[in-house]
């Protein structure tokens, strides 16, 4: 599997730090691009922004339309079988491009992976089964695909890894594509596996808001700052 293509964006010199932030369906990689001014991080971190754009493949619930998409969507109800040969493909994907960022001189550590709706999925999949500790997973209007599996994978493949991951899991209140009870069930699940969750709540829609903005810049000053 070769790495995909991708959009960087480097701030404040020679990166000391990346952020890999997945984007949702039928998005690509520029779809978060104009967060990284809102977010209005201090000139001391030195991040690499990296957006991959996600391949084309058929989504089931449009009829069978392609685009851009992380894995395809079977149904809308979550009860119901999901695309796992897809989500542990494009997980794939993502510990590829963590692993890139490590040979370009940015260790597990100073590593956040990030994503919002589909690539919010991913990130949470991936992030929870590397087998490295990273510096942080940021989960936005998303949900925790494939849980049934979750525990006996995240022991095998983090055995000497503890599970003080930093995690920031955010929802809108009125999100009419994933019911914010997705990310409260996932919560839950992340809870009982013992690692912390920093939640945050906004009144919105199945998007990013100003104050969520600020909260997440909070957050990653707390990771890659401290």
């Amino acid at each position: 599997m070769s790495i995909i293509e991708t959009v960087e964006k480097e701030i404040n010199g020679n990166p000391e730090g990346a952020i890999i932030w997945l984007h949702g369906l039928g998005a690509d990689g520029h779809d978060f691009e104009s967060i990284i001014p809102a977010l209005d991080l201090p000139r001391n971190m030195r991040i690499r922004f990296v957006f991959p754009h996600a391949p084309f493949r058929s989504i089931t619930i449009n009829n069978g339309i392609k685009m851009r998409a992380w894995y395809d969507v079977l149904s809308l109800d979550r009860s119901e079988p999901q695309d796992e040969h897809g989500i542990r493909e494009s997980a794939e994907i993502l510990n590829l491009l963590i692993e890139r960022e490590r040979e370009r001189g940015i260790d597990y550590n100073r590593i956040v992976v990030a994503g919002f709706s589909q690539g919010g999925a991913i990130a949470i999949h991936a992030a929870l089964r590397f087998h490295h500790k990273l510096a942080g997973l940021l989960a936005l209007s998303t949900w925790l695909p494939l849980d049934g599996a979750i525990e006996e994978e995240v022991t095998l493949n983090n055995k000497s890894q503890s599970r003080d991951l930093p995690i920031f899991l955010a929802h809108g209140s009125f999100d009419p594509i994933l019911p914010v009870n997705l990310s409260h069930e996932s919560r839950n699940i992340l809870h009982k596996l013992n690692y912390k969750v920093d939640w945050h709540e906004y009144p919105i829609a199945h998007s990013v808001s100003e104050n969520e903005i600020k909260d997440i810049s909070f957050w990653l000053q707390h990771i890659f700052l401290k």
